[in-house]
């Protein structure tokens, strides 16, 4: 007969069947997550509701993976069945979500809270062309240079010292070139990193782009400035994000790319 003798020996059922719904919520956290940034990108949905999603996705696939990893521990100990290669590849993508999660958070930990930084604190780069743009597209962040900003708590930020302390590395650029060729420059290296160029006004030594991310959507004003510096030029940059009140590091890091290839190109 096949029947064993001790029914109640067989290995229990609800090991695997933890693993399978740990991997339902592992799938929908996912599902959640890509969703978040075409609903921002398509204005299906705000700003604030977008992130809202994109937090809660990824709450959900950590939920997920961590009960899957519960139900295997179990069905292991317990010589249950699991969807095994299922189980592994989903354990797999939730451990690599959970660590890019973990290390957005420590980048937000790590990171000052301003979005608008610029390589001349005394007298910064001026939107022209941005403040339209923004206008329309309803920015929360003013274009504006605003050396203190309300942060945390209310309190008032001194954005210069976060900057000097932060992103020290932010600094003019002196090229050995005429600011009319230093402008030129400046407007094929911004295009070849995929910026939208909003304006090039010669005559002010002006340059004014919109770069935005692939996922999101979210744009940032940039405006480049050039002027004569003994027998060459000075370029100085400003990067602001339009929504929010951190950007992670991400315009200071888009002024240090720009200037590093001013400097090779």
């Amino acid at each position: 007969m096949n029947t064993p003798p001790f029914p109640s020996l067989r290995p229990p059922r609800w090991p695997g069947r933890i693993a399978r719904a740990g991997l339902w919520i592992l799938g929908a956290g996912l599902v959640l997550s890509a969703l978040a940034g075409p609903l921002n990108r398509f204005h299906l949905v705000g700003v604030g509701a977008a992130l809202m999603t994109l937090v809660i996705g990824l709450g959900v696939t950590v939920l997920g993976t961590a009960t899957t990893i519960v139900g295997v521990l179990f069905a292991t100990a317990k010589g249950a069945r699991i969807p095994g290669t299922a189980a592994v590849v989903g354990i797999i993508i939730g451990l690599a979500v959970t660590a890019y999660v973990l290390s957005w958070v420590e980048r937000a930990r790590t990171s000052p809270p301003i979005n608008d930084i610029t390589t001349d604190l005394a007298n910064p780069p001026k939107f022209v062309a941005a403040i339209a743009l923004r206008e329309r597209a309803h920015a929360t962040v003013p274009a504006q240079y605003r050396s203190e900003v309300p942060g945390p708590g209310g309190k008032m930020i001194d954005v210069p010292q976060l900057q000097r302390e932060y992103y020290p590395y932010v600094k003019p650029l002196f090229l050995a070139l005429p600011p009319a060729q230093a402008l030129a420059r400046a407007r094929r290296v911004a295009e070849a990193l995929g910026w939208r160029i909003d304006a090039y006004v010669p005559a002010d030594g002006r340059l004014e782009a919109t770069a935005h991310t692939f996922f999101f959507d979210f744009k940032d004003d940039i405006v480049v400035r050039v002027r004569p510096h003994g027998t060459g030029s000075r370029v100085d940059v400003r990067s602001e994000s339009r929504v929010g009140l951190s950007d992670l590091g991400t315009n200071a890091a888009r002024i240090r790319l720009f200037l590093s290839r001013m400097q090779t190109q």
